[in-house]
């Protein structure tokens, strides 16, 4: 029983238009109520535990709860109006972003096609390539690599062993 609550209430003033017995009565009313809250915490708890020990026996765990909750929640969310509108969206979101790339995709291939087959293009190509065969100069046997600038690949440089 709450002592503390009752001496507050003992002290305070009598509310306007409560007689003394109704008052007394009230008083009594509310220490049975609080008694009441109280042998209810005390049943909660040792039900709490009860299913605490259940579950120990069990083998279920709070993660393994968390996990359920969370797949069942995940479920809920999956199944709902809005998650299904938001999908349908950001699906033809996706399809018309895919077909805009493709679109720009081959746009940009045609372009590159129509400069490589121009004039001005083939010229810089043709002068790309005359620059080459100076650099590259003659080549032999048909090698397309650079001359060692050491002579030979074959023999290690003087001073310096090879791996």
């Amino acid at each position: 029983m709450d002592t503390a609550g009752q001496g507050v209430a003992a002290q305070s003033p009598a509310v306007e238009g409560l007689t003394e017995t109704e008052e007394e009565e009230l008083r009594a009313e509310l220490a049975k109520v609080e008694e009441e809250i109280i042998t209810l915490r005390q049943v909660l708890a040792a039900k709490e535990r009860h299913c605490g020990e259940l579950k120990r026996r069990l083998g279920l765990s709070a993660l393994g709860e968390l996990k359920q909750n969370l797949s069942k929640s995940w479920h809920d969310v999956q199944v709902s109006n809005a998650y299904k509108k938001t999908q349908e969206t950001l699906s033809q979101a996706g399809q018309k972003t895919s077909a805009a790339l493709s679109t720009m995709g081959s746009a940009i291939s045609r372009k590159l096609g129509d400069m490589r087959n121009s004039a001005t293009f083939k010229s810089f190509e043709d002068r790309v390539g005359t620059i080459k065969s100076k650099v590259v100069g003659g080549r032999e046997n048909g090698s397309d690599s650079l001359p060692s600038p050491a002579g030979s690949a074959d023999q290690p440089l003087p001073g310096h062993a090879p791996f």
